[in-house]
């Protein structure tokens, strides 16, 4: 796919009189170069000074009935959280869910741009665009931005003519097929989860039970993970959103509150 650059060329020269101010507009811009030995190894420190520490906790399974999505909805940047109610599962179209990890501006972005061609390609073709045909158009789109600063870590899920369908995509341009996918920074207590409960067979309600208690034990142990935790089931009739319970509240429900039994009560002694 080819950028369009057309708003990065230099702009016309100004005519006129040749003072200050018009040489200042038509020369190039300048600038200094940092005064070091090593340039690259400066560039490698400034870009980490300066790159965002995100965290986020999603995931996506198949099995029988269909897809099952679930993530968190904590926004954070290090150890400051900005928002808990984020909505990181990203409805696509009916039949079709997005997952936000990396950035939240460049994931929602992406995701409208994505629904907006999948909208077109069913308008030209008179037929829905397949998962797989949806996420190798999202790919090819990060792909052709490569190294231009963004970041993104999803997940396309739904259902087509061919049964359920899962991709992870991210803005290298990787795509990747599968049965089930956790990204974020508590993917991997919740591939510890998930990976313990997993069965092909299970039913909906058995599915979104392991969804929802991955995402909580996430949460519990990741800092930058945490809100509110949604489950999606995507089947043969399009996406439904099952449960969004808030993970404070889950707690209790995983780890209830036994009643402690006083082995001893001490009684205030009246005076003689």
């Amino acid at each position: 796919m080819k950028l369009d650059t057309s708003g990065l060329e230099s702009a016309a020269p100004v005519w006129g009189a040749h003072n200050e101010l018009v040489d200042g507009f038509s020369a190039a811009p300048t600038f200094e170069l940092p005064n070091t030995t090593d340039f690259d190894g400066f560039q490698k420190e400034a870009i980490q000074m300066v790159k965002p520490a995100k965290g986020t906790t999603t995931l996506a399974f198949i099995f029988k009935e269909g897809v099952m999505v679930a993530a968190d909805s904590r926004a954070s940047m290090g150890g400051y959280i900005s928002s808990q109610s984020v909505k990181k599962i990203i409805e696509i179209n009916p039949y079709m869910l997005g997952t936000m990890a990396g950035g939240a501006a460049d994931c929602q972005f992406w995701h409208r741009n994505l629904g907006i061609k999948c909208r077109l390609h069913e308008l030209a073709n008179k037929r829905r665009i397949s998962v797989t045909g949806a996420s190798k158009l999202l790919a090819n789109i990060l792909y052709s931005y490569r190294g231009m600063g963004l970041s993104v870590g999803t997940m396309i899920a739904g259902w087509d003519e061919t049964g359920p369908g899962l991709y992870y995509v991210d803005s290298e341009g990787g795509r990747l097929k599968g049965m089930r996918f956790s990204v974020g920074s508590g993917s991997p207590y919740a591939y510890g989860v998930l990976d313990n409960g997993y069965r092909y067979d299970m039913s909906v309600e058995e599915a979104a039970e392991l969804a929802r208690r991955a995402i909580y034990h996430a949460t519990f142990r990741d800092g930058a993970s945490g809100g509110v935790a949604s489950v999606y089931h995507v089947g043969p009739n399009g996406w439904k959103k099952l449960s969004g319970d808030d993970v404070g509240e889950l707690h209790y429900k995983y780890y209830p509150v036994m009643p402690s039994t006083v082995e001893q009560e001490m009684v205030e002694v009246g005076g003689a």
